[in-house]
């Protein structure tokens, strides 16, 4: 289809024809969607992608994706789409195969900035080997958004062998982090606040399933649980397994990772570091006869140089999380209570 003018991406803004089924959307489609996320099977422009399916079990994930400031350092709501569908298949021990992706764009968004978004998202499916391969659009008037919300499904396969999930937590297992924690919520609230600190904080926004895989590869029967700790950080995670799995656990606060820069930032904010966003971190939870195995595995790849061993499951009916403390005493690290830093993720 050849259109009289080319989409205005300079200078140009969505509109709600743009949202309305007809030229004006086959023609954003075409001029930026599928031009940036070329592929074979998105190129077809179906309501749907057909392909094959390979051996082993289907997992599947869906991820809606609000965030202010739309780009921050370290990454943007389009590569964080991509990211953190990307993880959540992969914690199941999946090889993430195919994304999609549905857009609600807000009516006066300039198109330079969707431009922007479109692109960096393309370039995070590309090295991820995650192709988006179907999508939808839709536009709502002016003051009933955010400028753009993303919703991504993304789908994978899970090999022969590997059986993680949330509830498989035993006492006994080890508890392992891969790096350190709070950097995407401190990026996120520094940019949005226009705070400045001596060191730039960056956002630790990835796709960890080559990470995951170098775990299964190590370890296949011995990993029991894997979470990204995203929405209330590493204290949510926890408790969240603790509960799924009806045990409890004990956690080191000398052993967690945490960027100096970080701290101080959260010192200054009033925040406590186990309860902000993360966007390229995992927790697993092991047999502890494997925990320096995996541990190394972790190491000797670029997103977990920094994993630790950050405590241990235990016996526990009531499900607490708990953690010693550089003072040596114990204290509960409980659900947060209402919401530290908005419109994170």
């Amino acid at each position: 289809m050849s259109y009289s003018h080319t989409l205005n991406l300079k200078s140009g803004q969505v509109d709600l024809t743009h949202g309305g089924g007809g030229r004006a959307m086959a023609q954003l489609i075409a001029e930026l969607f599928v031009k940036h996320f070329d592929n074979d099977l998105l190129r077809r422009q179906n309501d749907q992608a057909l392909f094959d399916v390979p051996a082993g079990r289907l997992a599947i994930s869906t991820d809606g994706h609000v965030i202010s400031p739309l780009f921050f350092p370290g990454g943007d709501i389009g590569s964080l789409a991509v990211h953190g569908t990307v993880n959540d298949v992969a914690m199941s021990g999946a090889k993430p195969l195919y994304l999609s992706a549905g857009f609600i764009l807000e009516e006066g968004l300039p198109l330079a900035d969707l431009e922007r978004i479109v692109i960096s998202m393309a370039a995070a499916a590309k090295a991820a080997g995650t192709p988006i391969v179907t999508g939808d659009t839709k536009v709502v008037e002016r003051g009933k958004g955010d400028g753009v919300f993303i919703t991504t499904t993304g789908v994978g396969i899970v090999p022969d062998g590997v059986n993680i999930s949330s509830d498989r937590a035993e006492a006994g297992c080890a508890i392992l982090l891969s790096g350190s924690i709070g950097d995407h919520g401190v990026a996120i609230m520094a940019s949005r606040e226009n705070l400045q600190f001596e060191t730039s904080i960056i956002s630790d926004s990835a796709a960890l399933h080559g990470l995951v895989a170098d775990m299964v590869a190590a370890a296949p029967a011995a990993i029991r649980c894997l979470r990204d700790p995203t929405r209330g950080g590493l204290a949510t995670a926890l408790n969240e397994l603790a509960g799924q799995s009806g045990v409890g656990m004990v956690i080191d606060e000398a052993a967690i990772p945490v960027k100096a820069e970080v701290k101080a930032a959260c010192e200054i904010l009033g925040l406590d570091p186990l309860y902000v966003a993360n966007e390229g971190k995992l927790v697993c939870i092991c047999d502890a006869a494997a925990a320096e195995t995996l541990l190394a595995a972790m190491r000797n790849h670029p997103l977990g140089r920094d994993a630790a061993i950050i405590g241990q499951v235990i016996a526990d009916p009531h499900h607490f999380v708990q953690m010693t403390t550089a003072f040596g005493g114990r204290r509960i690290v409980d659900w947060p209570v209402g919401e530290q830093l908005p419109r994170i993720c």
